[in-house]
C-alpha cells in the first residue's frame, strides 16, 4: 500500500512538472510570437533580383522599417547559399532569433541567395576562389557583394552604412564582403567561417578527409540544381545503420562514393584532389586576408564540429597581416553556431553556465555592429572569451593573450606525463588495423554527434591500439587560453600512418571529457603539398599545432594525452600504405601497422600546453 502511494505520488510530481514546463514552454512561444509580429508590424518586406555586373539577377530578401530616422538606417546583410526563406509575403522567423536585435533598432536588414543557389540566377561553385585581379566584368563573391552594396545603398532610405554577417558558409561570405572594397562596408563579422578547406575545416583536417561530414553534408548540399527553385527536393540520406558499421561494410572509397548519388561533381574533384595542389589552393582564403578597410568581428566555438580551424585562423591572419584594422575576436565553448541559441548552457553531460549566447548576442554582436553602423555606443573589448571550466567572461587585448607561456608536458615511463624531460628513454607500442579502426565515440548513431568534442572517452579504455597517459591530480586551476602544439617522435612500420592525438580532461568521478583532438598524416610532414612517403623503421619528428583551446583543468583533476591511428568514421582510414591517391585504395591496400612513439631526452614527444598565469 505504502509502495502504492508512493508510485502515484512519484508519477503526479513528473505529471505535474511536465503540465508546468508545457506551461512556461506556451507562455515562451506565445510572448516570441507576440513580439514577432510587433516586429511585423514595424516592417515591409520586399523581394527583389539586384543586377550583378554580368547580368547576373541574385534574389534578395529586404526587410525594411516603417518608421526611419531622418538619417537612414543602417543595412545588415546575410548572404547565403543556404536559401533566404521565407518566400514571398510571409515574414515568418525571418526578424527572430539573433536578427531581433537589429529588428528592434530599425536596421535594413536583407537576406540574399548566392548565385546559382534557390531564386538567384547563375552557376554555383562551391567555395568561389577570390580573385584579386579582376577585369571588367569578372566575378567572384566579392564582387557580388560589392554589386549588392552598391544597388542597396542606391535603393533603400539608408545612412550610408552596411554591415555584412553569417555563420559557417554564410561566414565565407561575410569574409569575402570584408575583401569586396565597398566603402559603405564598415563591418563584417565572419562567424565560424570557412577559411581552408584542406588545412582544417569541414571537409579535411590537416589533408584528412574528415569522412562522416564530408559524406552526409556533401551528399545533399553538392548536388547541383538549376535555378531558380524555392525549395530543394529532400534528400534521403543511405546511412540505414550506425555510422560506424555502415561505413566499415562499404568498406573503400569507391564503395562510399558509390553509395551516394551519381551527380555530385564537387565530390568527385575532391576525391582527384588528394594533396594540397592548386585546386585547394585558390579556394583558400588565407593568402588575401590582407589591408581589410572594415571592422571584423570574428566569431568562434571551442567546440565547433565544423569551422574552429577558420575562426581562430581567420582572426590571427588579420591581426598579423592587416595591422590598421580594427579586429576582435570571440570564442566560446559553443558547438557549430551555439552563440545564436539563446538557450544555451551545456553541451552533452558537460555544464558550461548559464545567459551564454544571449550575453554574446545582446553585449557584443549587436553592440559592434551598432558601434561601426550607427556611430554609437564604445568599441568591444578585442578579445572576449568564456572558458570551459571557468564559467566567466574574459577579456583581452589580443589572442593568443600575451600573458600565455607555453608549458611542455612530456610522455613519461608507466604512461605517465611530466613536465620534466625523462633522462632515460623508451618507447610505447601499438597495433594499428584499419579493418578495426577506433570508434569515435562510444555508442555512434546514424549521424555525427557534435557532442563528441566533449565526450567520454573512457570507453577506450580497453583497447590495446590507444595509448592513454595520465598527470598527476591538479593542485591548483591550469588555465589553458590558446593553440595546442605536438610534437612527436614516431615510427611505423608502414610507410604511412596517421597520428591522432587527443587532450583529455579527467574529472574526479572518472569521467574522460575530450577538450581538443586532432590528426596529422606523417606522409604530410615536409608540407601538404610535398607527400612523402616514410621508411619503414625510421623514427620522424611530426609536428603539428591543433586548434584553439579555452578551458581550466580544475584542482583533483588530471590531464590525459591519448594517441591513436584511427578515429572512424569521423576520419577516412589511412589504409597505412603510400599511395599516389588514398581514396584510390582497394581492400587489399589496408595493412596493419606498428606504430612506435618514443620518450626521454633523445627522442622526446610532448604537446606544448598555452598555459595562463603561474
Amino acid at each position: 500500500m505504502i509502495i502504492a502511494i508512493f508510485t502515484i505520488e512519484y508519477v503526479f510530481r513528473i505529471y505535474m512538472k511536465k503540465i508546468l514546463l508545457l506551461l512556461v514552454l506556451s507562455s515562451l512561444c506565445f510572448l516570441l510570437s507576440a513580439q514577432q509580429k510587433c516586429l511585423q508590424d514595424n516592417y515591409t518586406k520586399r523581394e527583389v533580383m539586384i543586377p550583378m555586373r554580368d547580368g547576373v539577377g541574385l534574389f534578395t530578401a529586404i526587410y525594411e522599417p516603417v518608421l526611419s530616422s531622418s538619417g537612414g538606417a543602417p543595412i545588415i546583410i546575410t548572404r547565403t547559399p543556404y536559401s533566404c526563406k521565407p518566400y514571398g509575403a510571409d515574414f515568418t522567423g525571418a526578424l527572430s532569433g539573433y536578427m531581433r536585435y537589429f529588428a528592434e533598432n530599425n536596421y535594413i536588414i536583407v537576406f540574399q541567395d548566392v548565385r546559382g543557389r534557390y531564386m538567384s540566377e547563375g552557376v554555383y561553385e562551391n567555395i568561389r576562389p577570390f580573385n584579386p585581379c579582376k577585369a571588367e566584368n569578372d566575378i567572384d563573391e566579392a564582387s557580388d557583394t560589392y554589386d549588392s552594396v552598391e544597388w542597396l545603398i542606391e535603393n533603400t532610405l539608408n545612412n550610408g552604412n552596411v554591415g555584412v554577417t553569417g555563420v559557417s558558409y554564410p561566414g565565407f561570405y561575410a569574409a569575402m564582403a570584408a575583401l569586396s572594397g565597398h566603402p559603405a562596408v564598415k563591418a563584417v563579422s565572419p562567424q565560424a567561417p570557412i577559411l581552408d578547406w584542406y588545412k582544417g575545416d569541414d571537409a579535411h583536417h590537416n589533408g584528412v578527409l574528415m569522412l562522416l561530414d564530408t559524406y552526409s553534408f556533401g551528399g545533399s548540399f553538392y548536388r547541383p540544381f538549376e535555378t531558380p527553385y524555392a525549395k530543394i527536393p529532400k534528400y534521403s540520406s543511405p546511412i540505414d545503420k550506425n555510422v560506424y558499421d555502415f561505413f566499415l561494410e562499404k568498406g573503400t572509397m569507391a564503395g562510399i562514393r558509390a553509395s551516394l548519388q551519381d551527380n555530385l561533381p564537387f565530390m568527385d574533384s575532391l576525391l582527384v584532389h588528394p594533396d594540397y595542389d592548386r585546386f585547394w589552393k585558390e579556394r583558400s582564403l588565407e593568402p588575401y586576408l590582407r589591408d581589410i578597410s572594415p571592422a571584423v568581428l570574428v566569431v568562434g566555438g571551442a567546440f565547433d564540429t565544423d569551422d574552429c580551424y577558420g575562426a581562430v585562423n581567420t582572426y590571427r591572419i588579420i591581426r598579423e597581416n592587416s595591422p590598421g584594422t580594427d579586429v576582435y575576436f570571440v570564442y566560446g565553448p559553443w558547438y557549430h553556431g551555439g552563440w545564436h541559441n539563446e538557450t544555451y548552457t551545456s553541451l552533452g553531460d558537460i555544464y558550461f553556465g548559464e545567459d551564454i549566447s544571449a550575453y554574446f548576442m545582446r553585449e557584443i554582436e549587436y553592440p559592434f555592429f551598432r558601434y561601426y553602423l550607427e556611430e554609437k555606443g564604445e568599441k568591444p573589448s578585442p578579445v572576449s572569451v568564456y572558458a570551459s571550466g571557468n564559467s566567466s567572461w574574459e577579456e583581452y587585448d589580443s589572442w593568443p593573450c600575451s600573458s600565455i607561456e607555453y608549458m611542455p608536458v612530456y610522455l613519461a615511463a608507466d604512461r605517465s606525463l611530466s613536465c620534466k624531460i625523462c633522462e632515460k628513454p623508451g618507447v610505447y607500442s601499438y597495433i594499428s588495423d584499419p579493418l578495426d579502426p577506433v570508434p569515435y565515440m562510444a555508442q555512434p548513431g546514424k549521424g555525427r554527434d557534435r557532442t563528441y568534442m566533449v565526450a567520454d572517452q573512457s570507453f577506450l579504455d580497453s583497447r590495446d591500439d590507444v595509448l592513454s597517459f595520465f598527470s598527476p591530480e591538479q593542485e591548483d586551476v591550469l588555465s589553458l587560453r590558446g593553440p595546442v602544439k605536438v610534437s612527436l617522435n614516431i615510427s611505423s612500420t608502414s610507410d604511412d600512418v596517421d597520428l591522432i592525438v587527443k587532450l583529455i580532461d579527467v574529472f574526479p568521478d572518472g569521467y574522460q571529457m575530450l577538450v581538443r583532438g586532432d590528426v596529422f598524416r606523417a606522409k604530410y610532414r615536409h608540407g601538404f603539398d610535398r607527400p612523402e612517403p616514410l621508411k619503414p623503421g625510421k623514427v620522424y619528428g611530426l609536428d603539428f599545432t591543433m586548434p584553439d583551446i579555452a578551458h581550466d583543468v580544475l584542482p583533483g583533476h588530471r590531464l590525459m594525452v591519448q594517441i591513436q591511428s584511427t578515429w572512424f568514421p569521423l576520419m577516412d582510414r589511412n589504409p597505412q600504405k603510400y599511395m599516389q591517391n588514398v581514396y584510390e585504395a582497394e581492400k587489399d591496400d589496408y595493412h596493419k601497422a606498428e606504430v612506435k612513439v618514443y620518450y626521454g631526452r633523445r627522442r622526446p614527444s610532448c604537446i606544448w600546453l598555452p598555459v595562463v598565469g603561474d
